[in-house]
């Protein structure tokens, strides 16, 4: 990643996250469309070639969905016993919905994670030097 000189505030990664704005200024947005990441901030130009946050949304999506759906329809069945039609109309159209919108805030709350702790790819130090 590149050094940063420019003089920004700091931003805090989960209001970035979940905002999907630039984790240098806060202002500009960092996707273009759901998901895709843009090549830059337009606000103050920051390169968003170092954004790599790789499987790491889809497994807290998986986990975190998982968990408040199928609770959610647990709780529903024990309480109320609907019929399965019901779970399917209720809790699948919800299971997608919840999936979605964590993929893109988790992602943009990484992203702004991994600008903020300066994150690059690991090297392995022989020794020289």
């Amino acid at each position: 990643m590149n050094e940063d000189k420019a003089h920004f505030a700091p931003v805090d990664p989960v209001k970035a996250g979940f905002s999907a704005s630039c984790p240098r200024c806060g202002q500009g947005r960092l996707f273009e469309g759901f998901s895709t990441i843009k090549p830059g901030c337009s606000n103050c130009g920051l390169d968003y070639s170092f954004a790599d946050s790789g499987d790491g949304p889809a497994i807290f999506v998986i986990l975190l969905a998982d968990f408040l759906v199928v609770g959610l329809a647990v709780w529903t069945e024990l309480t109320y016993q609907p019929p399965v039609w019901l779970h399917f109309v209720l809790f699948g159209p919800l299971a997608i919905i919840v999936s979605l919108w964590l993929l893109r805030t988790i992602k943009a709350l990484l992203i702004a994670l991994q600008y903020r702790n300066k994150a690059s790819q690991g090297t392995i130090d022989r020794g020289r030097g």
